[in-house]
């Protein structure tokens, strides 16, 4: 009896899989609106290769759980994967990621991630590839309105009604709980479909979001005529001069939060004049700057201006930031004149390649970029009411040493957001804001990651315990590590707190920081 009721316990378990596989490879009849199934095939538990990309080096993943992969694409091109881990493994949640930059590819490492944790997870390249086969950027689609419409905000919400229709197929019910979570062009949109469609999410992570999408390109272009105003090919600063001005901001200003730490707990508190930084009698040394190396860094923090009133357009980089790749090595130390500016502005702004990046106009062209791409890219829509209303929750964190996306940009957002909600009144604007949106700024973090300060926390699981369990997240716990030690730990605080030092204990340990007001 014992070997015959393994046996039916075997049998049941194959029968379980087998119908499962049929059920998947059966999604490539499904019938979705405007949509083609190209592909709906079981992909066994075991080592997997990850898809070719155009953007990341084809790799095998050991221990992934077996899925039912489906690829179909929206008219007219909008092309989206969605993995749904078997029955038996599904956590019951819907989780979509972000894409990046200007997108054009599918997100397979965090599906990958996503799916080994049970979830079924979707992405999308929004309708347009980011380079050919020939490994060549694409940026002909910036000239079509409906395709730029496409990345800006439909390929999203597309792929999640299609998604949610085939889970609904696969499982025989609707996720539980549905999430989305993206940084940077990812983050944009995040905020995009909380602002466009508050229905299709539950709760949503969006980390240094990309929502003043034309601020962004334009401000990478002022700090790159900040470095070059003579020519081309002749920067005023080389990256051991970003070194000399970081080693002098850490000097006067790492102390001020209470604790000397390689870190700004909030760099707003810090000050640049640069005397400090000046080569005496106007010699060119190797050990300070020149009066106009000094300017071009203060145009950096200050941020580009109106060419016409000298009004601030938008915000800076933060002081302590200078050693972080992007903006500052990119931009402003660089001898190469960098393209990213040059792919949005000549294709869905100007007139094509020819134009010339050194005669925009700070006033006209920022106004006409706005007019022309303004309602399809930017993600500044500080009404959140109705996702509020419905009950959604979303985390949104920002690194201070970023140097792509400047983090007061979304410390805006959020002081706009709490500005525009319904029956509030300033006393309680911000509690009130806190019950369903928070912001957490990152000391030492760059752009989604990196730098010096603790820069891995969970996010997602924070957002779930909000949404699942009504317990909203009082701190992140971040961690620094050296290989797979963890080195240094310290807690987010939801903005306006900051973490403060107690005075006693380890200072690269969490527990001797409380967030204060």
């Amino acid at each position: 009896m014992k070997y015959l009721a393994i046996l039916l316990i075997h049998i049941f378990i194959i029968s379980v899989s087998h119908a499962d596989n049929n059920h998947c490879h059966s999604l490539a009849e499904l019938e979705l609106p405007n949509t083609e199934i190209t592909l709906a095939e079981v992909v066994p538990a075991g080592p997997f290769i990850m898809p070719k990309s155009p953007v990341l080096p084809e790799k095998t993943v050991d221990n992934i759980p077996e899925f039912c992969r489906v690829k179909g694409t929206v008219q007219p091109s909008i092309e989206f994967e969605v993995w749904m881990p078997s029955p038996k493994v599904w956590n019951g949640k819907f989780k979509a990621v972000g894409v990046g930059g200007l997108a054009g590819v599918i997100k397979y490492d965090d599906m990958i991630s996503s799916v080994q944790l049970g979830y079924a997870t979707a992405s999308t390249d929004t309708g347009h590839k980011r380079k050919d086969d020939q490994g060549r950027v694409q940026t002909d689609w910036l000239r079509n309105p409906g395709l730029l419409r496409d990345y800006g905000y439909r390929g999203v919400h597309e792929m999640t009604l299609k998604s949610k229709k085939l889970i609904e197929a696969f499982y025989g019910k609707t996720a539980d709980y549905s999430y989305f979570n993206g940084c940077s062009g990812g983050g944009r949109q995040a905020m995009m479909e909380a602002q466009r469609y508050p229905d299709d999410y539950d709760g949503i992570v969006a980390g240094a979001p990309a929502i003043h999408f034309i601020e962004i390109f334009y401000s990478a272009l002022w700090t790159t005529l900040a470095g070059k105003p003579i020519d081309d090919n002749t920067t005023l600063l080389k990256p051991e001069d970003l070194k000399l001005v970081n080693q002098y901001i850490l000097k006067q200003c790492d102390q001020l939060d209470g604790v000397t730490d390689g870190l700004l707990e909030d760099p707003r508190e810090c000050r640049f004049d640069g005397a400090g930084l000046l080569c005496p009698d106007l010699e060119t040394k190797a050990d300070c700057l020149t009066i106009d190396q000094v300017n071009a860094i203060k145009k950096v923090y200050q941020g580009p201006k109106n060419s016409n009133t000298g009004r601030l357009l938008h915000y800076g980089f933060m002081l302590g930031s200078e050693l972080m790749a992007g903006g500052w090595s990119w931009e402003l130390a660089s001898e190469a004149v960098p393209t990213q500016f040059n792919f949005f502005f000549s294709h869905a702004v100007k007139d094509g390649p020819a134009w010339d990046w050194r005669s925009f106009d700070f006033d006209k062209d920022v106004t006409l970029a706005m007019r022309r791409t303004g309602s399809m890219v930017q993600a500044t829509d500080p009404n959140l009411d109705p996702f509020r209303s419905k009950g959604g929750k979303i985390i949104m964190y920002h690194g201070w040493n970023e140097q792509i996306i400047p983090p007061e940009a979304s410390i805006d957002y959020y002081k706009t957001v709490a500005d525009n909600l319904p029956m509030v009144t300033p006393s309680t604007a911000y509690r009130e804001t806190a019950d369903f949106f928070r912001l957490f700024m990152v000391p030492g973090m760059g752009h989604c990651g990196g730098g010096p300060g603790p820069n891995e926390f969970d996010a997602q699981l924070a957002l779930e315990d909000w949404v699942e369990r009504g317990i909203a997240p009082s701190k992140i716990i971040a961690k620094k590590r050296d290989g797979n030690k963890v080195v240094r730990s310290r807690p987010l605080c939801p903005y306006p707190k900051t973490a403060k030092y107690t005075g006693q204990g380890d200072i690269n340990k969490a527990q001797n920081f409380r967030c204060v007001d």
